[in-house]
């Protein structure tokens, strides 16, 4: 085996076209660590946060990055190699993981390659029913979705609000999902209708046929009409865009309901919230290979399903960057290795 590999690296901030397809070690396996051979990588935000050199963080969050580096967190493929502290996991297992998050921010996590080191820890078996494609996009969206709307999943200190995040009840109660055609969305929709809610999805118009697919009751189009002015008395609001915006919504929650903004950086709305008697909380997804496996199997039962928007070949990550950035996205955008 050579000690090189192809992959994309940065070796300056800026937009996709910093992204460069070249030669890089093979990473080095460390103990209670897997080395895996990549199939399919997944992309999401931080992704292009860290190409951007996280310009949109408080200067005090932004990780000290260290060129060049490889981006991206979500991957599928096979076992190639095994710490010898590492039990469970065998050369040539299929597996699929979200790799060192959060604490890859500053780009240690390194998935648009050909090979990937993660802590076993981060690491799921792929069911057999699930391709690739669809195991490397689900990691980070369907991690997100989950530890917000159903099972945190650990208890570290949350680092964006001084309270544990603490999920709802989703049984009988009315659920609206902004952002809903997104990565997250389109699996926080899914999630809520599971765990019996009615779901509301705010979405473009041109998404409508595919979430009530997904199984949400009524779509909004956001581009038609303002959801803060059609949505009343709803029990709980995933914003999976987020951000200044997400204050817009507390009027349409009933009192002791919750809003839940996947992205809370710049949210004004904290005196409303009280006085409206909404609670408004956050969390930052982390790897967790047990509750991977758990939604593994999910997947591939199809309880949930991953929407594919688009697909390109690792070479072409600028590309795949430059759709990201065109908005829009409907599911989830993949590399595909090899």
């Amino acid at each position: 085996m050579t000690d090189q590999m192809k992959a994309i690296r940065l070796h300056r901030f800026g937009g996709p076209e910093v992204l460069r397809y070249e030669d890089a070690p093979i990473p080095a396996l460390r103990p209670g660590e897997l080395r895996i051979r990549v199939r399919a990588v997944g992309l999401n935000p931080p992704d292009w946060y860290l190409r951007e050199g996280y310009r949109m963080l408080p200067p005090e969050w932004q990780p000290q990055v260290s060129f060049p580096v490889i981006p991206g967190t979500d991957v599928s493929g096979a076992v190639e190699a095994v710490a010898e502290d590492v039990a469970g996991f065998a050369v040539g297992d299929e597996v699929f993981a979200m790799v060192r998050f959060p604490e890859g921010l500053a780009g240690e996590s390194r998935g648009y390659a050909e090979y990937v080191t993660a802590p076993a820890s981060d690491v799921a078996r792929k069911p057999a029913g699930l391709d690739h494609l669809q195991a490397a996009t689900a990691p980070m969206s369907l991690l997100t979705a989950w530890q917000f709307m159903v099972d945190l999943g650990h208890d570290q200190p949350n680092p964006l609000q001084p309270e544990q995040h603490v999920p709802v009840p989703l049984a009988g109660k009315t659920v609206v999902v902004n952002g809903a055609a997104g990565g997250v969305g389109h699996f926080a929709v899914q999630i809520a209708r599971m765990q019996g809610a009615r779901v509301i999805a705010v979405a473009s118009g041109r998404h409508a046929a595919l979430l009530r697919d997904l199984g949400a009751e009524e779509v909004i189009d956001y581009t038609a009409t303002a959801p803060e002015e059609m949505i009343r008395d709803a029990d709980l609001v995933i914003d999976a865009v987020g951000g200044a915006g997400s204050g817009r919504f507390l009027r349409t929650i009933r009192p002791g309901g919750a809003l839940f903004p996947i992205f809370p950086l710049g949210f004004a709305g904290a005196e409303e919230a009280k006085a409206r008697g909404v609670t408004v909380s956050s969390t930052q997804v982390r790897s967790n290979g047990a509750q991977l496996e758990e939604l593994g199997r999910l997947l591939a039962e199809g309880a949930i399903r991953v929407v594919i928007d688009s697909r390109f070949p690792l070479a072409e990550a600028q590309r795949a960057h430059e759709r990201a950035a065109e908005g829009h996205v409907q599911g989830k955008i993949v590399l595909t290795v090899g």
